[in-house]
């Protein structure tokens, strides 16, 4: 078994056609429909050549669309093959969309689903599918090929463009319509709907008034208890204050000082020494850390007041990022335990695991001899727990909780390595130079692919990749989080690229947008493209992110909805769409999400929705999903081979959807 496993980690519109209408002032038009109507179906109107002149008066090339139009299939045709090997989810109406061009798993390089089968403790080697080196450095070739492609990028912002003003129409003809919908629900409101927070970090998932509180009562309740070892003499909680001349009475949210302010901004470095009370990093070890002299026992505490906050709120739920670092082999132990021990647990909580980045570090202080050894660290004992779970028994009860892996670090770090054929295989790689992004993502993604196979064989669930990408640092990095992600978390830069931003909202990638934390490390809060996003239907949350640093109430994830609404005059059903996006990016099981969005939150279109558990009206719903639809329509029609051939490549087409067709 230990060399197979050494092999891995190294390597609706209803059919029938408008008629044309002569162009004249649409205010003359819309009120009338209005009126006859219970809601206006903007679908249907814009696809009248009326509105197509008003909307879209540039023409583009017959040969420019079908090109443009195959890079970007080219492009889901890639990520659905990524999704599908890995075991994570991928659009349904999109892979729907992609399966009436008739391509078969054997021509996209799908794995079929695997039957749940157990196995033999007996049996030491397993035949698993895996990625394959080559083929990912030969897709991510081509989708750097296409981010940088005139005519896709002309493409693909045009079609942007439309899809703001399309939402801009829907908002003028139903936004009333969607407030009586709201209005009709008994109970109902944005307080009581689901909602989760889809990025936040354990160590700051309380704010500074919270500390504070824990740390005087920790003063005051534990002062003669040993919390830290200095050369060899154990220092009790009063003796560590002291050392800072400091008592309970002198401790304020200013003398913590872990706020983040106009000194932060661009500067990460600051940032993360903001994580120590009080500028002292043995305060962070004592308080804020799972292995330290007291195994987390304060942590622990902390944690658990934060828990159960939630669920006195109860319609807020968090999904809480703990670390494993990849030093050494029993740090999953060591996390199980501390979970397990101190009972750290809630309905309202799962856990993600985040790797940060950080290889250079532990090189340079000899930790470890290579890439292969923190690969190792990170994924046998997941493999071993997995096939047999008496090996590491708190390990496999934590592990019920943890939804999937996140890779953090800051990404505007200058990366001096390209990944490509010619990069040192993990095993290899013995430099002082930290791997690039795309390297880390890679061999995470691979090896947790693997790993869901085997968990599915053993039946139980399986993980999801949801890092952090696009917050600073060059572009690449969201084609790699398009390619390998189920979810990630910023995704600031997409502002920026506007093929990977169609190619985001085609797929339904969920992107957990954290305003606040960025307005103060990276973007300011006006310039935040959150709205813009939603707007085009890309499939975005809110998220806290790091509350100690960013946030002053008790329940920041209320703040952070209650400063966007504000700022963006965002409407009641833009919130409880915000909510309901949360929901459905989540890692909870499909039983509770059944249970909070409705029974048939799977299915497509208004089906899925339940306005009575979501308080997101239909007509919101209905109108993400057939605009959804025609984009993707518009796409799929221009690339059908049959149907190319009897048009005359003379001619051209109007960006609008296409007439007559679903």
């Amino acid at each position: 078994m230990q060399g197979k496993l050494q092999g891995w980690f190294s390597g609706q519109r209803h059919q029938g056609e408008m008629k044309d209408l002569p162009i004249i002032p649409l205010t003359l038009v819309l009120p009338l429909e209005g009126l006859r109507k219970g809601f206006i179906k903007v679908n249907k109107l814009l696809s009248s050549s009326l509105t197509n002149n008003l909307f879209m008066m540039n023409l583009v090339p017959f040969t420019d669309l079908v090109d443009a139009a195959k890079c970007v299939v080219k492009a889901l045709f890639i990520r659905e093959k990524y999704m599908s090997r890995s075991m994570q989810s991928f659009c349904k109406t999109t892979a729907h969309s992609l399966q009436d061009l008739g391509m078969t798993n054997q021509e996209l390089g799908v794995f079929k689903e695997i039957i749940e089968t157990p196995v033999d403790d007996g049996i030491s080697e397993l035949d698993l599918p895996y990625p394959d080196l080559k083929e990912y450095i030969a897709d991510t070739n081509i989708m750097m090929a296409l981010i940088i492609n005139g005519p896709v990028k002309s493409f693909c912002y045009r079609r942007l463009q439309y899809l703001s003003s399309k939402f801009q129409m829907h908002i003028l003809l139903n936004e009333m319509k969607e407030l009586a919908a709201q209005k009709k629900v008994p109970h109902r409101d944005f307080y009581n709907i689901r909602k989760v927070d889809t990025h936040i970090h354990a160590s700051s998932c309380m704010n500074q008034k919270h500390l504070l509180r824990f740390i005087k009562r920790a003063m005051k309740k534990y002062p003669g208890e040993i919390v830290h070892i200095e050369h060899g003499h154990g220092q009790t909680l009063k003796d560590v204050f002291e050392s800072m001349n400091l008592t309970a009475f002198d401790l304020s949210v200013d003398t913590l000082d872990m706020h983040a302010d106009r000194n932060t901004f661009h500067r990460f470095d600051k940032f993360n020494a903001k994580y120590n009370p009080i500028g002292e990093s043995i305060l962070r070890e004592i308080f804020i850390k799972t292995d330290n002299h007291i195994e987390g026992k304060y942590f622990a505490h902390i944690i658990k007041e934060v828990m159960a906050d939630l669920e006195e709120s109860k319609y807020q739920n968090s999904e809480l990022r703990l670390s494993i670092y990849g030093r050494s082999r029993d740090e999953w132990d060591k996390l199980a335990q501390w979970a397990v021990n101190h009972r750290v647990y809630s309905d309202n909580v799962r856990w993600l695991i985040q790797v940060p980045r950080l290889y250079d570090v532990y090189q340079t202080r000899k930790t470890l001899a290579n890439f292969q050894e923190l690969l190792e660290n990170l994924f046998l004992p997941l493999f071993e727990v997995t096939i047999n779970p008496r090996s590491h028994p708190e390990l496999h009860l934590f592990l019920e909780h943890v939804v999937g892996f996140d890779s953090v670090d800051d990404e505007s770090k200058p990366e001096h390595h390209i990944f490509n054929l010619e990069s040192p295989l993990p095993i290899n790689w013995t430099d002082e130079d930290n791997p690039p992004y795309s390297y880390y993502l890679y061999y995470t993604y691979a090896n947790m692919a693997v790993l869901n196979h085997l968990r599915r064989r053993r039946g139980l669930h399986t993980f999801v990749l949801r890092p952090h990408c696009g917050e600073a640092g060059p572009i690449h990095h969201l084609v790699s989080g398009f390619m390998l992600s189920e979810n990630i978390s910023h995704g600031l830069l997409l502002r920026k690229a506007p093929v990977l931003q169609y190619l985001y909202y085609l797929a339904q990638v969920g992107i957990a947008m954290s305003p606040l934390s960025n307005n103060s490390l990276f973007l300011s809060y006006h310039r935040n493209p959150l709205v813009e996003y939603l707007s085009r239907g890309l499939i975005v949350s809110l998220s806290t992110d790091d509350p100690l640093q960013f946030h002053f109430t008790k329940e920041p994830l209320m703040e952070e909805y209650s400063i966007a609404a504000q700022v963006w005059k965002l409407s009641s059903c833009d919130m409880c769409e915000l909510s309901r996006n949360s929901v459905l990016m989540s890692g909870f099981s499909n039983r509770v999400k059944s249970y909070w969005l409705g029974p048939s939150y799977m299915r497509e279109g208004p089906e899925s929705n339940d306005i009575r558990r979501t308080n997101v009206p239909d007509i919101r719903v209905a109108y993400r999903h057939e605009t959804l639809s025609e984009e993707l329509q518009l796409i799929t029609h221009a690339v059908r081979t049959d149907e190319l051939n009897g048009m005359d490549e003379e001619d051209t087409l109007t960006m609008g959807p296409l007439p007559g067709q679903r």
